[in-house]
């Protein structure tokens, strides 16, 4: 009898990740770049169990551990080759769970004439630099690499109208640390919109322990960061909007999974892509200024390139005729055109640097994929 009720009892646990369900809410269509942009809703259906640990902050506990001991003791031209080597002690796993989705999502965007394989293998060995990118920040005064900023001179333009300024960023490697530091070092004091998860894990072990040395690294190059809660989203967008007003800077990583609301655009030769859809709700709204910001790993360990874009101002012959939403204060148009010009710079840089993207969408719209029920969660989500 006691086994039998333990059983029924495990059974009625609920699942660790949360289950979404998501709709469409407007197709908008967009003159100037000819084409649509849909707009989804993402409700919860089901929050998710926090667990207290998984094999996963094993993994990551060890790795941790091991790229300080490579941070202190190694010379930094030997870095990259370790990483390298050491991205491919689980390959075979990565193969089997992750190649074939990024195969199909990256010759949707980039064509057939890439060699996915090779692609991802270097995603691996970035992901492992990211690691020790982390660990070179815990391990005092052995690391100066060379970071440039291009594009600064558009940014302080744009601010001299004061009305502040919003950087989408995208999920590349080394924009979780040295994006920031770039514009630290470049003397730009940026706010960073963030998820309470933010790190390497989110279980209950991982929130106390393994999240908290990337988070504090980040807040060295930030003037604070804004914690996104599902259940405090009002309290966020009147702190955002009031930094803006005040004429700051504020960082949104091109994350899906924390907002209600995302957009999906084709993308490249035939695939398809998801952006958030609050920068281009708060750009909208106002005066703000927008730029797009990628951080490219140049020469691994030596030399990082930062670019912001020239500001994505939407044709003034399309801002006029932007047809408003139903409070008056947002238009589902100007948005569209805003995520279309996000989404020109994104292929742009992926064609630059694709190794280096960690977040690829699926090849298959949203609306043909099995599991629409649910997006998952990402690494990155800040």
């Amino acid at each position: 009898m006691r086994l039998s009720w333990f059983a029924k009892f495990r059974n009625r646990k609920l699942p660790s990740a949360a289950t979404f369900r998501t709709e469409i809410i407007a197709d908008v269509f967009a003159p100037d770049h000819a084409e649509d942009v849909r707009f989804f809703s993402r409700k919860l259906v089901r929050p998710g169990r926090l667990r207290r640990f998984s094999n996963r902050d094993l993994r990551e506990s060890l790795l941790s551990v091991f790229y300080i001991a490579v941070a202190a003791a190694l010379p930094v031209r030997w870095w990259a080759p370790v990483c390298d080597r050491v991205s491919r002690f689980r390959l075979k796993r990565h193969m089997l769970k992750e190649f074939l989705d990024y195969a199909a999502a990256t010759r949707a965007v980039l064509g057939d004439g890439i060699d996915p394989r090779k692609l991802f293998e270097a995603l691996l060995a970035a992901r492992h630099r990211r690691h020790l990118q982390l660990a070179a920040h815990l391990v005092p005064g052995r690391w100066s690499p060379t970071i440039r900023l291009e594009g600064l001179d558009g940014l302080r333009s744009a601010l001299l109208r004061g009305q502040g300024a919003i950087l989408w960023c995208d999920q590349f490697t080394a924009q979780t640390i040295i994006g920031k530091r770039a514009l630290h070092e470049a003397g730009v004091q940026a706010h960073q919109v963030s998820v309470n998860t933010h790190g390497v894990s989110e279980t209950a072990f991982g929130r106390r322990f393994l999240n908290p040395p990337l988070v504090n690294v980040e807040n060295r190059f930030l003037k604070s960061r804004i914690v996104f809660d599902r259940d405090g989203a009002y309290q966020v967008t009147i702190r955002i909007q009031k930094i803006l007003k005040e004429n700051g800077v504020v960082m949104m990583t091109n994350t899906i999974h924390a907002g209600s609301t995302f957009a999906e655009i084709a993308m490249g030769e035939n695939g398809w892509t998801h952006l958030a859809s609050a920068p281009a709700n708060f750009a909208a709204r106002g005066k703000t200024a927008m730029f797009a910001m990628s951080t490219f790993e140049v020469v691994p360990f030596h030399e990082y390139l930062a670019v912001l874009s020239q500001e994505l101002v939407p044709a003034p012959s399309t801002v006029s005729a932007a047809g408003m939403a139903r409070d008056g204060a947002k238009s589902m148009a100007l948005q569209a055109r805003y995520i279309l010009l996000k989404r020109d710079r994104l292929l742009e840089a992926l064609k630059l640097y694709p190794e280096q993207m960690m977040s690829w969408s699926r090849h298959q719209r949203q609306t043909e994929r099995q599991d629409s029920t649910g997006l998952g969660t990402d690494d990155e989500g800040s």
